[in-house]
């Protein structure tokens, strides 16, 4: 049954602020990443209108709601030579989106999906190839009969006619199992080189040393893993040949990895990463490298200023990320992330000015951060969409038209998307 949600629309002065430890002196914490709080009355004072120091060339975007009544929706990703979408919601559904009308089919055939907690039904990417072959691929938290949790990737072939998900397979069990029902990851892309890279979550251990999961190569928990497209290990993974590491492992070292992205011209891989207290991060990732959770890092202890390990500068075994907001700072809790670039923006929606630039979703700041890039120098440059009591879990460019498309999180949600005015 096609569901309509008309769109809502309003241009709007973009928001920026000129440091982000003004922004974020108000942020509070608790011990999930996802109720991270961020004081809006703190936010508000500190915030002011667009001008030249920000961004010449871009005065006004256009901001446009393009679907409502979303339940707490988490994964999007846009289907080749089409105004269509795919989008899911945590609670276990998939939808097929239709952009341009704001309108929505759902997806029969999904998987069984454990929802409690930070559980459920994550992310989704397609096929390189779409829509030849059809592959769809999800990312879902599943539980055992005994009640253990863990992260899986599975794919099915997608008929749009008809939407159902056909010929599903679970592809890979993140392992171990864990009594945990959060930090999950857990998000998926196809890199450059056609392969999968998913992320783990260290499915919150507290065991802040050495011996913690996320340090063990024997465990898949708090690590990046990259499968061939059937869901095989590439024979050319970092640790194929080390019998206490497993196989399927990239990177290790994390805590709870959220953005995944393809940087356009180097083809690096791009990570976001949640911190503590803190320690939010924004890595590259390169095979077989330790990122330091928890030995090095520059989070604290929830409720504390006690620091997580050392920092990433005074450990020569990990490497440290290319921007991260130290204990302190206030943080900015990361979800999805997405380059945008030259090619996308000179759409006929795009924006010009925002060319090159890096976006990344904050949920518990309740904003979209651009970034600049140069390399691996990463520059902060506004805040979008604050003051409205948004988080925002993913953002993505639509390649057919240029507009960026975020997802608002909550239990009664939003698809938007901002377009140049």
């Amino acid at each position: 049954m096609k569901r309509r949600s008309y769109l809502r629309q309003s241009v709007l002065p973009l928001i920026a602020s000129a440091g982000i430890g003004a922004v974020f002196a108000g942020c509070t914490r608790t011990e999930s990443d996802d109720s991270r709080i961020t004081t809006s009355d703190k936010m508000a004072s500190t915030t002011t209108s667009t001008s030249a120091q920000s961004d010449t060339q871009v005065s006004q975007v256009r901001i446009e709601t393009v679907l409502t009544g979303l339940t707490h929706p988490w994964g999007l990703t846009h289907l080749p030579n089409t105004q269509k979408s795919l989008l899911t919601e945590r609670v276990g559904r998939l939808l097929l989106v239709d952009r341009s009308a704001g309108t929505y089919d759902r997806v029969n055939g999904v998987p069984d999906v454990f929802t409690r907690g930070q559980g459920g039904l994550l992310d989704v990417c397609i096929h390189p190839s779409f829509p030849d072959p059809s592959w769809v691929y999800l990312t879902y938290a599943v539980a055992r009969d005994d009640g253990a949790t863990t992260t899986a990737v599975g794919r099915g072939r997608l008929d749009r006619d008809d939407p159902r998900i056909t010929d599903f397979e679970a592809l890979y069990y993140a392992r171990p199992y864990a009594d945990s029902a959060g930090h999950f990851g857990s998000r998926v892309i196809v890199g450059p080189d056609n392969k999968l890279y998913i992320t783990v979550g260290d499915r919150q251990f507290k065991d802040f040393g050495p011996d913690h999961v996320a340090q063990d190569r024997g465990s898949d928990l708090g690590a990046t893993l990259r499968l061939n497209l059937d869901g095989t290990i590439p024979d050319s993974n970092p640790f194929i040949d080390d019998s206490s590491a497993r196989d399927a492992i990239f990177s290790y070292g994390h805590r709870n990895a959220q953005g995944l992205a393809v940087h356009p011209d180097t083809n690096a891989i791009w990570q976001t990463e949640f911190g503590e207290r803190d320690g939010d991060e924004i890595n590259i990732l390169t095979a077989g490298d330790n990122y330091g959770w928890p030995i090095a890092d520059e989070s604290c202890q929830y409720g504390s200023d006690e620091p997580i390990g050392v920092s990433h500068g005074d450990r020569e075994d990990v490497v440290a990320p290319v921007y991260s907001w130290p204990c302190g700072s206030g943080g900015f809790p990361p979800s999805g992330m997405a380059f945008y670039d030259a090619e996308t923006a000179s759409k006929s929606r795009g924006i010009v000015g925002w060319q090159g630039d890096l976006f990344v979703g904050g949920l518990a700041s309740q904003s979209l951060a651009r970034f600049r890039i140069d390399n691996q120098q990463v520059e902060l440059i506004d805040h979008l969409l604050t003051n409205r009591g948004w988080r925002i879990r993913a953002v993505s460019a639509a390649p057919d038209t240029g507009a960026i498309y975020a997802i608002i999180d909550s239990d009664d949600a939003e698809l938007i998307r901002l377009v140049s005015a």
